[in-house]
């Protein structure tokens, strides 16, 4: 049975085991050998990145083709009206193209569960600011801060909740959760018949 691995990533943490320049990695928070992570979480933003041991799996996740939905709760510098946020439900010009319709809602307050970060945003008395649950099923660089940015609201802070079926759900920063068997199987059915399989092993 392949393994899945639910990590809350921190702040500053490469999604890499290892790094030349002595940044911190994944390695210093995973000791569990020959997992990977499936698709890839910025240094500057947080939150759930799943690892598994299966070519397959990764594919599934981080390939855009499989369309599994991407949760993220985003803190954006302003307060975005509804014709802002409606660009983004429709879809929006970055410069590598339009950008598929995404879910857009407001969150009151703050995010359930939310925990301080390290270091703490920058706040400017002067600028309110609030937080946006964007679902997005595409994968493209920085995305979710290009489309906030787009639309003159950039975002101050980026935490991906879900992926999938698959949730942060009390997961905290640095923790790593294996995924039970039963919940695994279920997922590994219903990936697309013809995803190429194939195992990576880590470098040591």
């Amino acid at each position: 049975m392949p393994q899945i691995f639910l990590f809350n990533k921190p702040f500053g943490v490469l999604t890499q085991f290892t790094d030349g320049d002595g940044r911190p990695v994944l390695a210093d928070y995973i000791n569990v050998p020959d997992i990977y992570p499936a698709g890839r979480l910025d240094k500057d933003s947080e939150g759930l990145l799943l690892l598994t041991d299966d070519g397959k799996l990764q594919q599934a996740v981080s390939d855009p083709a499989f369309k599994l939905p991407k949760t993220y709760h985003v803190q954006v510098e302003g307060i975005p009206d509804d014709g802002a946020l409606e660009k983004l439900r429709i879809g929006i010009k970055l410069k590598d193209g339009m950008t598929k319709p995404a879910k857009i809602a407001r969150i009151e307050g703050e995010p359930p569960g939310l925990w301080s970060r390290t270091p703490p945003i920058r706040y400017r008395a002067s600028i309110p600011d609030c937080w946006l649950e964007i679902i997005i099923r595409e994968g493209r660089n920085r995305q979710v801060r290009r489309m906030t940015a787009a639309i003159g609201h950039p975002a101050l802070r980026l935490i991906r909740y879900a992926i999938g079926e698959f949730e942060l759900n009390g997961l905290q920063p640095g923790e790593l959760r294996r995924v039970p068997d039963d919940l695994v199987e279920r997922f590994v059915s219903g990936l697309p018949k013809n995803t190429s399989y194939r195992r990576r092993r880590r470098k040591k």
